[in-house]
């Protein structure tokens, strides 16, 4: 975490790696909803995750730019909370390879969004991309008419939005802060959030298993702490659309742990869809190269 200047590949390598971890646990999720409430599921996440990240930093506490480090961290950690709310309610509804496809549609929508911030227009080739990716979401969630759009599948599109603003928010302040108050004030940021509203927001419900003590583990840790940490980390040298770009890779993985963990198939129509979101998604990413490789500006 203190490397300076580290190696391009490096930084690919460590979102690559975080990326996988967090469509490894679309399934582990899923599962685990079984035998507890959702807002209760992501308190007891947050929570551990925070205790830990507030351990490993807390000297960091001291350090210069501590106040500009937590407005970024409140700003990240409501975007961030916001997204899981949303998207784990909707693992209830929808399957896991559904719901990772769906999630990949953040990165056409960090395109979106960082040209209405920043009052950009799209390229016609983003606009083409954005309008690729919503047309496959459509094929995947629209079962017979516009109305008829699965619940899961709405709300799984919600943290689509959510996570395009925590990219934004994190790149916006990655660079100038200190990352480890960032990550501990974004990570408690929403285990306050949880913590006051699990208790009348829903139903509590829970019932201690080892699939419910394997998700909280492996989410807590690896794709809270750890995670989030990394990407903190990577996208002082990495800009938002390169996160994005990674990023993409997490539907794939969604899928294939599916795949291999519960045998989950998408039809051909939601395959068709799939095969539209990544498409959409690198038409989006990729478009400087339609100007040549001297003009190509991901970073």
């Amino acid at each position: 975490m203190t490397l300076r200047n580290p190696p391009r590949w490096f930084v690919d390598l460590s979102l690559v790696a975080m990326t996988l971890v967090w469509g490894a646990t679309f399934m582990l999720v899923k599962q685990a909803l079984a035998d507890v409430s959702t807002l209760l599921f992501l308190t007891i996440r947050f929570a551990i995750a925070a205790v830990v990240l507030a351990l490993i930093f807390r000297r960091e506490f001291h350090a210069p730019n501590v106040r500009q480090s937590i407005r970024g961290g409140l700003l990240a950690g409501v975007c961030l909370f916001a997204g899981y709310i949303v998207q784990t309610l909707g693992l209830r509804y929808t399957s896991a390879s559904k719901a990772g496809f769906i999630t990949g549609l953040t990165t056409p929508m960090v395109a979106v969004l960082s040209g209405l911030v920043y009052r950009k227009a799209p390229q016609p080739i983003e606009a083409l991309g954005v309008a690729t990716a919503f047309a496959g979401m459509a094929l995947m969630t629209i079962q017979s008419s516009l109305l008829d759009i699965g619940q899961g599948d709405l709300l799984v599109s919600g943290c689509a939005v959510a996570y395009a603003f925590h990219i934004l928010v994190t790149g916006r302040f990655a660079s100038t802060v200190n990352v480890g108050v960032m990550m501990v004030t974004q990570i408690a940021t929403g285990a306050a959030i949880g913590a006051a509203t699990f208790w009348w927001a829903e139903p509590v419900r829970l019932h201690w298993t080892p699939t419910l003590w394997l998700a909280l583990g492996v989410t807590s840790l690896l794709a809270t702490a750890l995670a989030f940490s990394v990407q903190t980390w990577a996208q002082r040298w990495a800009s938002p659309t390169r996160t994005a770009l990674i990023f993409t890779l997490e539907p794939v993985f969604a899928w294939a742990t599916s795949y291999v963990v519960a045998g989950e198939l998408l039809s051909r129509r939601g395959a068709l869809g799939a095969c539209l979101i990544l498409a959409g998604i690198l038409m989006v990413e990729l478009k400087p190269l339609a100007h040549g490789r001297g003009q190509v500006s991901i970073q």
